[in-house]
């Protein structure tokens, strides 16, 4: 009975079951296609493989498919006319712009305003649009139906939304508590009839946990885990990945298995999970504890898993403000972008999610700096020996911004240690292979869907040329500091959505928010609000 309650009690902390109501969803979709023959001009193409770039290509799509990728010249040189496909009823002109296909967000919870957030679908929805995310797999959200009504409208292209992979939490929509191996199979294949993609798990007692991954298995459905420490001790990362586990999220469970002289990490004695402040403090602590990085068991560990072709999603992004508080807090986008409503989620708060901030130290920041650095080592190496590595975000929480978090990931990487290549590689066709679907999406590929990110920038030079805000560069010729950059188009199916477009329509939502809330228009102040015993009083000056 305790086990139970552990697994309801994450289920309900983490990814809490609302109304299965239809009012969140917007209408209508804001893109522009699909056309009978789109073609991408002069572009520089990055395919997603880990090839290099190429160009100047042309790309003709018909609906929603590559139809013919075609070299048309040699850098600096002119492109010959005669060179080029035949018009097409539609063109971009990417003359000077690189092309990569659509971004995978492999952790995605897309919120509403009845979620606690206080953020409409739309707005999460536009701000993964807007950085270039065509393909979420929703690992979590308001419940079943709900998800896969999401994804009915999105495969209909009736909203703008990215392409998503339906992933409910365990035992979600049940009408009974999952209490025994056979309640495990009977909801995995209730799940798999409903028309779910995969299964995200927190945990649960092993019996139940080995019931529900053979059924998984069985009925061809994927997994994912956040191995939450309620749960960890007797089933971490090997033994799931073992039972038919496909991917982890996060990292919890990989440092249990690299555990060497101890099963249970080094909890203070008055450590309460319940207490966000003590969870994630000490989460900060975990991989020291570990295995040294390369040693027998470290190695063991790591060719176990790739042994079983495993996928590591780790959402750096989550966590990088444990790092660095102030930073993550005030990064330039929550300015124009984060919603007042959402502002206030993230303030420290002993009830919302995430906002462990009730007193944050040197001290955690400086265990997390460890922790980030020992975690960056094990990924690095998993991927340079084939493992594979997806890319996920987990937005919504931690100052970790729609959108904008997903990109942070890609520089999360890169200080990993990946290539900008690698980065590009793990955003793209490593996602792809994970969900299953590598022979539809993941690369620029002829035969494959027309889903496609051009931006203006080189994405390998500069990563940050892909935030919504651009970057800021010198104009020589002018004096003057300009932003360049942000994704210029977004393609998915087919239909060409336009970036700055809806990044406007996010800015008018969030304006409006503030409208009702009484505040004055323009970038919000970035401060938290607070007592100030620190100003002396009148009669001390």
């Amino acid at each position: 009975m305790r086990r139970l309650l552990s697994l309801l009690v994450i289920v309900l902390f983490c990814a809490p079951v609302f109304s299965q109501d239809t009012t969140d969803f917007p209408d209508g979709s804001d893109g522009e296609g699909p056309f009978d023959r789109l073609v991408i001009r002069g572009a520089t193409m990055i395919e997603g493989s880990g090839a290099p770039p190429r160009g100047p290509v042309d790309i003709v799509i018909v609906n929603d498919r590559i139809v013919e990728i075609r070299g048309v010249g040699n850098p600096g040189l002119p492109i010959d006319p005669d060179q080029r496909p035949a018009a097409g009823t539609r063109e971009i002109d990417a003359h000077g712009m690189y092309v990569l296909p659509g971004f995978i967000d492999m952790h995605g919870h897309p919120h509403t305003v009845s979620s606690g957030q206080g953020v409409p679908l739309e707005y999460v929805l536009k701000l993964w649009l807007a950085h270039g995310i065509t393909t979420s797999r929703v690992v979590g959200a308001k419940g079943v139906d709900w998800i896969l009504e999401l994804q009915k409208r999105s495969n209909e292209n009736r909203i703008s939304a990215p392409r998503i992979y339906a992933y409910p939490s365990f035992g979600q929509g049940s009408s009974k508590p999952i209490a025994s191996p056979e309640d495990a199979r009977e909801w995995v294949a209730w799940v798999k009839d409903k028309g779910a993609d995969g299964i995200k798990f927190f945990g649960a007692a092993p019996e139940i946990m080995t019931a529900a991954l053979q059924e998984a298995k069985k009925l061809g459905l994927r997994a994912t885990e956040h191995h939450a420490q309620l749960d960890v001790t007797r089933m971490n990362v090997l033994k799931t990945a073992s039972l038919g586990l496909t991917s982890m999220e996060h990292w919890y469970g990989l440092p249990e298995a690299l555990f060497e002289d101890r099963i249970i990490q080094h909890y203070p004695l008055d450590y309460n999970y319940s207490n966000e402040a003590h969870r994630f403090g000490e989460a900060g602590r975990l991989w020291k504890q570990a295995a040294e990085p390369f040693s027998p068991h470290w190695n063991a560990v790591m060719d176990s898993l790739l042994a079983m072709d495993f996928t590591i999603d780790p959402t750096f992004i989550a966590y990088l403000a444990s790092r660095d508080l102030m930073r993550q807090s005030r990064n330039d986008w929550h300015a124009i972008y984060t919603m007042p409503a959402l502002w206030d989620f993230y303030r420290p708060s002993r009830n919302a999610h995430g906002s462990y901030w009730f007193y944050w130290t040197t001290e955690n920041e400086m265990d997390w700096k460890e922790n980030f650095n020992l975690w960056f080592t094990f990924i690095n190496e998993y991927k340079n020996r084939g493992g594979r590595v997806t890319l996920g975000s987990d937005s919504g929480y931690i100052y970790n911004l729609y959108g904008f978090g997903y990109i942070q990931e890609m520089e999360n990487m890169r200080e990993a240690g990946f290539h900008p290549l690698e980065v590009i590689r793990s955003a793209t066709i490593m996602g792809a292979e994970a969900l299953g679907k590598d022979h539809e999406i993941g690369t620029i590929q002829v035969g494959k869907k027309a889903d496609l990110v051009i931006v203006p920038e080189n994405p390998l030079q500069n990563l940050k040329v892909l935030y919504g805000t651009g970057w800021w560069r010198l104009n020589d010729a002018s004096g003057e500091v300009e932003r360049v950059g942000g994704v210029r188009y977004t393609i998915k199916d087919g239909i060409i959505f336009d970036a700055r477009e809806l990044l406007q329509d996010v800015r008018d939502m969030v304006e409006a928010q503030k409208a009702d809330r009484g505040m004055p228009p323009g970038p919000m102040p970035m401060k938290i609000e607070t007592v100030d015993n620190l100003t002396p009083s009148r009669r001390n000056r």
